[in-house]
């Protein structure tokens, strides 16, 4: 690993946001929307309770807000990795020294800084507009967001081994792929609700442990969901694992075939 390659490999896509208003913009737009929503949603189910607001209600915004942890850790890396193929530079990427765990690392920090980026400004907007504090989950929230950013990035490597494979026409995976994981990781409700065969789908996705984690801390504060946390964490590296040997592989392939040069036309 090189301190210097990895520098500079993040700051060629710092650049782009820097000289680009709409890309700032597609960091902050949508989650700022979704919030708005299910905000909305939120004090609408709050006004028409009757016999007091249900339990239910508290965990939307809760959930959004790390929901959209899970899909921007995903997005910084594949979204990162199409802005290398729109401009036709992977071949200058893999013909100078970097290797590919460099260039997997520095979409991970460029992913780390997205989330960071629009996780400060939805919970912002949480609190502001919603009184929603989501730092209510004390020290339980460092390693849900962890787990769910994680999950993001076994997605996003997944992800752009696929495009690397399959050329721009499989790009809508970008924005795809992470949704197909969205019913299963019971965001919005918990596992008990998915039907018996969706449930055994549910226990294998690390967001859903880490989702029924915020559920419990929210309804009882000042637990902390250690077996969530522990299935979450140790499924995360299995996947983290299998999609790092998933990309290496197709990448090998790649070289072989000779198709990099020709991604992007």
């Amino acid at each position: 690993m090189s301190a210097r390659r990895l520098w500079a490999l993040c700051l060629r896509q710092l650049y782009l946001y820097r000289r680009s208003m709409p890309r700032l913009l597609e960091i902050f737009y949508w989650p700022t929307m979704d919030l708005l929503l299910w905000g909305f949603v939120t004090l609408y189910l709050q006004r028409n309770a009757t016999g007091g607001i249900p339990v239910f209600v508290s965990y939307f915004i809760g959930a959004l807000i790390l929901w959209d942890v899970l899909f921007r850790a995903e997005q910084g890396i594949s979204v990162s990795f199409l802005e290398d193929m729109w401009a036709r530079n992977l071949i200058n990427i893999f013909v100078s020294p970097v290797t590919v765990p460099e260039y997997l690392l520095a979409l991970m920090i460029i992913s780390a800084l997205k989330v960071a980026a629009a996780f400060s400004v939805t919970s912002s907007l949480g609190w502001i507009f919603y009184s929603f504090d989501i730092f209510k989950l004390g020290v339980s929230l460092l390693p849900l967001a962890l787990n769910l950013v994680a999950m993001g990035w076994a997605i996003g490597i997944f992800t752009t081994a696929l495009i690397l494979r399959y050329g721009l026409e499989a790009e809508i995976l970008a924005w795809a792929l992470a949704f197909l994981f969205l019913p299963f990781s019971a965001v919005f409700y918990p596992v008990e609700v998915l039907p018996h065969a969706l449930r055994a789908v549910a226990m294998l996705i690390p967001a859903s442990h880490a989702f029924e984690g915020m559920r419990a801390v929210i309804k009882n504060p000042g637990v902390f969901p250690a077996g969530q946390l522990a299935m979450a964490s140790g499924l995360n590296l299995a996947y983290l694992l299998v999609s790092a040997w998933f990309f290496m592989r197709v990448y090998k392939k790649a070289l072989i075939r000779g198709i990099i040069p020709k991604i992007g036309e």
